[in-house]
C-alpha cells in the first residue's frame, strides 16, 4: 500500500452531493486511498435514495461511481480536480439499500490533461453491482479560480 500500508483519508467538501459533510441532502461520503494507486469508500445506500423498491436509485449509483473515478484522479495530489467528460456506467445486478458495499476507484491511464478511470461498486458477498469507465479533464481555469479550497471546505475531517 506505501506509507506503512495505513490508509490516508481524503479531503471532503462542505458541499458537493457525494462528499459535502454540510450537505444535508447528499451523501456524505468518506474516502481512503493507498498513497499509490487505489481509492476506497464504504457506504450502504439509504432508503431515501430508492428508485425502484428496495433498489437504490441508479443515479445515485452513478454519481458513487463518478467520484469514486475522479477521486482515483487525486492519490498524487489531493488538491488537483478533474471533471468527467465521458462516463459509462454498466449496471450489473440491482443495487440494494441499507447494505455496506465497497466502492473502489483506479486510473487505468494518464495522456496530457486527460485521464481514464474506472470504478466498481461492490457488494459485500463480492458481487460486482455496478462499473464505470469515465474519461476525465483537469478542471478550466476559469473554475479554479472560482473560491479558494478553505471557502470548499476542502480538508480532512475527523
Amino acid at each position: 500500500m506505501g506509507d506503512d500500508d495505513i490508509p490516508r483519508q481524503q479531503p471532503n467538501s462542505h458541499n458537493c452531493y457525494v462528499c459535502g459533510l454540510k450537505n444535508a441532502y447528499g451523501l456524505q461520503l468518506v474516502f481512503f486511498d493507498n498513497g499509490e494507486d487505489q481509492v476506497w469508500c464504504d457506504y450502504a445506500i439509504p432508503a431515501h435514495y430508492e428508485g425502484y423498491p428496495g433498489v437504490a436509485h441508479g443515479g445515485v449509483v452513478a454519481a458513487i461511481l463518478d467520484e469514486i473515478c475522479g477521486r482515483a484522479t487525486m492519490v498524487a495530489d489531493l488538491n488537483h480536480f478533474m471533471m468527467t467528460a465521458k462516463m459509462e456506467v454498466k449496471y450489473r445486478c440491482p443495487v440494494p439499500l441499507n447494505v455496506k458495499m465497497r466502492a473502489v476507484g483506479r486510473v487505468t491511464q494518464r495522456r496530457g490533461r486527460l485521464a481514464i478511470a474506472r470504478g466498481e461498486l461492490w457488494i459485500t458477498e463480492g458481487v460486482l453491482a455496478a462499473e464505470a469507465t469515465l474519461t476525465l479533464a483537469d478542471l478550466p481555469e476559469k473554475l479554479r479560480g472560482q473560491g479558494s479550497l478553505d471557502d470548499l471546505g476542502w480538508r480532512v475531517y475527523d
